[in-house]
């Protein structure tokens, strides 16, 4: 199979290098001489470094070429792993080319629209081409290092799901499906929020206790937004929905874990960014997680408070006072 992967951060990266062993694999960065290096060098050094580079994988930062890859004939899959906010961009990049279908690994919501990645998606590309997210709890290292992994492929399209079934799935890696896209996505925009406010309460010392209470109440959090966007209960007891939130909220390589451990140390948020180098989508979406939830009219007492923390000038003593001063009530609502 011919895959290209547009986006040579750690995900892409690391996708790249777990599936160059069975396909022919193109994966593409937008800078030139980061990208020359990493194809002479065989080791992507400036964004995920310590990892050598497959021999039959190409890297290349000329697109036209990257997308060709997927234009010849046989089985393609053109997969996206850029940000959210990078998704945009390339799409509109790809209207002027004859594509087969499209897969995306970020997870978050627009920032000005409060769009999920489908709908901007279809916004710039129609909702013709086959489309869909995979998802699911996965660390880039441990993917590369060829560690066990679980994931999701969510597409209304059945063609497109065994697709990328037949080419990701074997070996250390299961691949499950769903057409419920709408779930997935919430699932994996939401738990974002949710790490950051994890790592505050363990930044904080607050305890074991404490940390299972947030996770679980915050997978109550994830579910409401998620029905009342069109998302089905069940997805979010799975992969995309408990599974991710689990190991976002309590893996020390979880960028948004970071976030909140050093707002809990007294950092202030454009250090702590600026500090991880990488895109930290929790703080992304917050606010536009707090519009939709109010929007619709769900509760979501953790969201609130971390948006409060990011961008209200709360403290995250605050943060922790607000959840606990909360009137009680029946564990369902």
């Amino acid at each position: 199979m011919n895959v290209t992967i547009l986006g040579a951060g750690a995900w892409g990266t690391a996708l790249a290098i777990m599936l160059s062993d069975r396909h022919y694999v193109v994966l593409w960065g937008r800078e030139e001489d980061a990208m020359r290096e990493a194809e002479a060098r065989r080791e992507n050094a400036a964004y995920f470094p310590g990892f050598a580079l497959p021999p039959s994988l190409k890297v290349t930062s000329d697109f036209e070429s990257a997308v060709a890859n997927v234009n010849t004939g046989g089985e393609r899959l053109l997969i996206v792993a850029s940000s959210v906010a990078g998704l945009r961009p390339l799409a509109q990049r790809l209207q002027s080319h004859r594509i087969p279908n499209i897969v995306w690994l970020c997870k978050g919501f627009e920032e000005k629209t409060q769009l999920l990645p489908h709908q901007i998606v279809h916004e710039e590309l129609g909702a013709a081409i086959p489309h869909g997210a995979l998802s699911g709890p996965s660390f880039a290292q441990e993917v590369a290092r060829g560690l066990p992994c679980a994931l999701t492929i969510a597409s209304d399209s059945p063609e497109l799901r065994d697709c990328v079934v037949r080419a990701i799935h074997g070996r250390s890696i299961r691949v499950y499906s769903t057409d419920d896209l709408i779930g997935v996505e919430v699932g994996g925009a939401v738990k974002n929020i949710l790490a950051i406010a994890t790592g505050v309460i363990d930044g904080m010392g607050l305890g074991m206790n404490a940390r299972a209470a947030l996770i679980t109440r915050g997978l109550a959090e994830i579910t409401r937004l998620g029905i009342a966007l069109g998302g089905r209960p069940e997805t979010f007891m799975g992969l995309a929905g408990m599974g991710d939130l689990i190991l976002t909220c309590t893996g020390d390589l979880s960028r948004n874990r970071q976030v909140g451990l050093g707002l809990a140390q007294g950092k202030k948020l454009d250090a702590i960014v600026a500090e991880l180098g990488h895109v930290a989508e929790g703080v992304r979406c917050a606010q536009s997680v707090r519009s939709l939830a109010r929007a619709h009219g769900v509760d979501m007492p953790i969201t609130n408070a971390v948006a409060a923390v990011l961008f209200d000038g709360d403290s995250p003593r605050e943060l922790v006072e607000s959840l606990l001063s909360r009137d009680p009530r029946i564990e369902s609502a």
